[in-house]
C-alpha cells in the first residue's frame, strides 16, 4: 500500500501488507484510519492514515475484494453480487444489499468507490463500471471503459509485453475538489482521470470522501 503524489507520480510513503503470504486487496480511509483487506486470509488490517503504521486487525468470513466508505460505514465487496456495510469500529456487518441489473444479480463486484450518493464498482473480467444505488442495489448506469483498456493494451504491446486475461480495469478513486474519477487496472502503468456527467466538484470539508485501490 502506498501514498502517491498525483501531480508527479512520486511515491511519498509505502508499506507492505503485514501478512507476508496475503494478497492485498481493497483500501479505504475513514476518520484518519486506513482499512486494508486481504483476499483469502479473512483479515482486514488498519493503519494510522498519517504514518501508515499498523494499528489493528479484524477478522471476517469469506474473501475480501473491494472497499470504500460512505463517510459513516465501510462498504465491502467479495466477488459476489452482494455489498455489505460494516461498522468501522468493530467490522461487524450492519446491512447488505444484492446488486441487480434489470432484475438479474451482478456478480464479480470488485473495486469500489462511493461518490455523491452512488457506489461505483468494477466488474471483474469486464470493461464496465456499474453505478449502483446503495439503498436498492439497482444498477443505475453502466460506464464503458473499453477505450482505456485498448489504449493501455496498445502501449503494452508497443513496449514488448502483452497484458494477460485478467489485466482488466480495476481501480477507482474520487478527486472531490475536481469532481473527477481516477481509473486504472490490474498491472496498468497508467492512471486515467475521467469526468462523468453529474459528478461535480466538492467544497473542502465535504463528508463521504473515499480513497480506494487494489
Amino acid at each position: 500500500m502506498r501514498r502517491v503524489d498525483l501531480k508527479t507520480g512520486k511515491v511519498l510513503a509505502r508499506v507492505a501488507t503485514p501478512i507476508a503470504t496475503a494478497f492485498g486487496e481493497g483500501v479505504t480511509a475513514l476518520n484518519a484510519v486506513v482499512y486494508h483487506l486481504t483476499w483469502e486470509d479473512g483479515v482486514a488490517v488498519t493503519f494510522d492514515a498519517a504514518t501508515l503504521k499498523e494499528t489493528g486487525r479484524y477478522r471476517y468470513s469469506g474473501e475480501g475484494w473491494g472497499l470504500t466508505t460512505d463517510g459513516k460505514a465501510l462498504i465491502m465487496s467479495n466477488g459476489s453480487p452482494t455489498l455489505v456495510w460494516r461498522d468501522p469500529k468493530t467490522f461487524r456487518i450492519k446491512r447488505s444489499v444484492q446488486v441487480t441489473d434489470a432484475g438479474q444479480p451482478v456478480k464479480n463486484l470488485n473495486e469500489l468507490e462511493y461518490v455523491q450518493g452512488s457506489v461505483y464498482a468494477n466488474v471483474w473480467l469486464t470493461d464496465r463500471v456499474a453505478r449502483i444505488d446503495p439503498q436498492t442495489g439497482k444498477v443505475t448506469a453502466w460506464i464503458d471503459v473499453s477505450a482505456l483498456t485498448r489504449e493501455v493494451s496498445a502501449a503494452a504491446a508497443k513496449a514488448g509485453h502483452t497484458l494477460t486475461f485478467d489485466d482488466v480495469p480495476n481501480g477507482i478513486a474520487f478527486v472531490p475538489e475536481r469532481g473527477t474519477l481516477l481509473l486504472t487496472g490490474k498491472r496498468w502503468p497508467t492512471l486515467f482521470e475521467v469526468k462523468l456527467p453529474g459528478v461535480k466538484p466538492e467544497e473542502p470539508g465535504t463528508t463521504g470522501r473515499a480513497r480506494t485501490g487494489r
